[in-house]
């Protein structure tokens, strides 16, 4: 099974009118906790990365998943390449490693998305590793839903690559014709 036929089979590719943590709006929305629901999922849309990441012979020595999103998908990757998993929060709007989490001097560290829109939570991330003294190898995601590579400034190997119709809220088609507007990500579920 490919990973566009896992997504539609476990409902984790949703159409309509979305609000992403981005900002922007889309007609599309990924909800990858549904497509990492089952351990077999997971286990292959891993492999799927480590593929990829074989093929460029990027060889991390820790995987780092930015909370919420990041967090399975990061486990099963680091667990199929045998290497250390942990994660970043956000803590006042920071994206910063808490219970007890760190990274070690020179540490090749590779970042694991759900989903990669603008890569601003992977930047982020990226940004308190080197904080730490690692070295970030790159990023890796389950869907590479960016418009352009040119917005990031690391390497992205993802499973899956379904390039995004975005808008701006303010010229967004879907708002102007009065669609209803969904927030379902992570970051807009404290009300």
């Amino acid at each position: 099974m490919d990973i566009k036929e896992l997504m539609i089979k476990r409902h984790a590719l949703l159409e309509g009118h979305f609000c992403l943590s981005s900002g922007k709006h889309s007609d599309q929305y990924f909800q990858c906790a549904k497509a990492t629901e089952f351990a077999e999922d997971a286990n292959l849309i891993a492999n799927k990365i480590a593929e990829k990441l074989n093929e460029n012979n990027v060889g991390p020595d820790v995987v780092v998943g930015p909370a919420m999103g990041g967090i399975i998908i990061g486990y099963e990757l680091a667990r199929v390449l045998g290497v250390r998993s942990i994660f970043t929060e956000r803590v006042d709007g920071k994206m910063t490693f808490r219970r007890g989490f760190t990274i070690k001097k020179g540490e090749k560290v590779l970042i694991c998305e759900d989903v990669v829109t603008t890569g601003k939570s992977s930047m982020e991330t990226a940004k308190a590793i080197e904080e730490l003294g690692g070295e970030v190898l790159g990023i890796a995601s389950i869907v590479d839903r960016t418009v352009s590579h040119d917005e990031l400034e690391l390497p992205l190997y993802s499973a899956i690559k379904m390039e995004a119709v975005l808008y701006d809220p303010e010229g967004c088609p879907l708002c102007k014709s009065g669609v209803p507007v969904e927030k379902p990500g992570s970051r807009f579920l404290k009300k």
